[in-house]
């Protein structure tokens, strides 16, 4: 008899280890909704029956009315910011306590990861951020401007050798290879045709070190989240060694002709190469120069063609707004007799319009975290509340795709409508609910580099294009439960039709 009470009471007190965690924003009066057992406010996601953005949205619905609130990645509590001004006072003006992401893979255990500008903390994170900062000035995206222009051409080129009025694409893949191409060109110096040569080692590469899809990857990952100190002592690296081992080849070789040859390619190699020249204590070391590059990858294959991928899809299914912007097109091209310059481009605001909106409707980041790296002090504002401590290490999320779809600040967020970011209506969308690259010193240092890519690309399709629905478009779209990342259920089917007059 006295084994089965045993039992029971091991049973009780692991139920209760276990349930434990769930408690911990109650115990601080903060509102909550309910985790489900060990997963957490995961659970929907990692059952299949959510999305990574649908729970995002779910959180951010379940306590209405609140300016924060608590849930839970399995057991780690986290406090969502949903206040707009308390997004502004921790991501701006208090980002000296919340400077970190929070790094799941030890910097030692994967350098490649560890090393790049998303995964440093403090002041590496500071320094290399400053160092990366000037390859993306105005001076340099008009230079950026020529390579993409290039990549543009080609792409359209690919399509227009093909002697059919309609051609059926499936669109993430085609974009991921163009943004394979410019990567390649203006990160890593290697010169790609994607399309043409579909199976270049470049590509494939890149292609791997960016799948997280598959259980034994998805296991990696849960395994740094819940053990990593176990994953590190038996040396599981994030990236496959022959992924590791072919950028670290790749840019070594680059960078050893560089030198030998004194070539000058204005690039985020050479600038890091400049940097690491005029740096007396030789901080930068080759393998971050590897690292910086590898993150440049990562944004531009997943992050940016599914920017395009939405894009599209949105274009094919409201032929008003696609027709609208094919004009500025090619009024764009004939005010420039056919020879586009970076100014005026810039000029063009329905194409920023449609890219605004369409980053309202889909970001990419559905969500950005922050770790607290001192401890800090929530002050309350209502009467309802009191002060929220946050001690070290705690993490806050921005909960960006809950942000975009809230009817308070977009009204009919499902629908897509680009004059909500016209000159005369974007003044009214209030500060620190539009943030698809991020907010305060922290976000994306890349935004201006991915906008010029994605206009780029759709200047030149448009000219020669119109992007219509096919008998394989999903309407409406459905995100994928599958995939961590924001893409479609059954892919982006769409196709290019050949426009009776090109403008280029």
């Amino acid at each position: 008899m006295w084994w089965i009470l045993a039992s029971i009471a091991v049973v009780v007190l692991a139920y209760w280890l276990l349930t434990r965690p769930h408690k911990y924003w109650l115990q601080k009066g903060v509102r909550q909704g309910t985790p489900r057992f060990v997963l957490g406010d995961n659970g929907g996601m990692v059952l299949g029956k959510q999305s990574f953005a649908e729970m995002v949205e779910m959180v951010y619905n379940t306590c209405p009315n609140t300016r924060y609130s608590g849930f839970y990645q399995f057991f780690l509590p986290t406090l969502l910011l949903k206040d707009p001004d308390l997004i502004k006072q921790i991501t701006v003006k208090d980002f000296d306590h919340f400077v970190d992401h929070r790094n799941f893979i030890p910097e030692d255990s994967d350098p490649l990861w560890g090393k790049n500008l998303f995964a440093l903390t403090g002041n590496k994170w500071r320094e290399m951020r400053a160092k990366l900062s000037p390859a993306f000035t105005g001076s340099k995206m008009k230079h950026m401007f020529t390579l993409i222009s290039q990549s543009g051409q080609q792409f359209v080129d690919h399509f227009l050798k093909k002697d059919q009025d309609l051609i059926i694409v499936e669109m993430k893949d085609t974009f991921t290879r163009f943004t394979n191409d410019v990567i390649a060109s203006t990160a890593f110096g290697v010169q790609c045709d994607s399309l043409d040569d579909t199976n270049n080692e470049f590509y494939l590469m890149g292609k791997e070190a960016t799948n997280f899809d598959g259980f034994w990857k998805n296991l990696r990952i849960f395994g740094y989240i819940l053990v990593p100190k176990l994953l590190k002592a038996f040396k599981v690296t994030l990236f496959p060694k022959e992924v590791s081992d072919f950028f670290h080849t790749l840019i070594m070789n680059n960078i050893r002709a560089r030198e030998k040859h004194g070539i000058v390619r204005p690039d985020m190699i050479h600038l890091l190469l400049e940097a690491r020249k005029n740096e007396e204590t030789q901080m930068i070391q080759d393998q971050d120069i590897i690292a910086q590059a590898l993150s440049f990858l990562f944004a531009g294959f997943d992050s940016v063609s599914a920017l395009m991928c939405f894009m599209s899809h949105e274009l094919a299914i409201n032929p008003d707004v696609q027709q609208r912007l094919i004009e500025e097109v090619d009024e764009t091209v004939e005010a420039c007799n056919g020879k586009i310059t970076y100014e005026v481009f810039l000029g063009m605001k329905y194409m920023d319009m449609v890219v605004s909106e369409t980053l309202r409707k889909w970001p990419a980041a559905v969500a950005t975290e922050r770790v607290c790296t001192k401890s800090y002090t929530i002050e309350p504002k209502f009467p309802d509340e009191k002060p929220i401590h946050l001690e070290k290490n705690a993490v806050v999320w921005l909960p960006i795709f809950g942000l975009h779809r809230d009817p308070q600040y977009y009204p009919e967020p499902e629908r897509f409508d680009p004059e909500r970011f016209s000159d005369e209506n974007k003044t009214s969308v209030k500060p620190y609910t539009y943030l698809p690259f991020g907010s305060g010193p922290r976000n994306c240092i890349g935004s201006r580099f991915a906008l010029l890519e994605t206009k780029t690309l759709f200047f030149y399709i448009l000219s020669h294009f119109e992007i219509v629905p096919v008998e394989k478009t999903q309407i409406p779209l459905v995100l994928s439960k599958k995939h961590i990342n924001l893409t479609a259920e059954k892919g982006f089917w769409l196709g290019l039709k050949r426009r009776s007059r090109s403008r280029m």
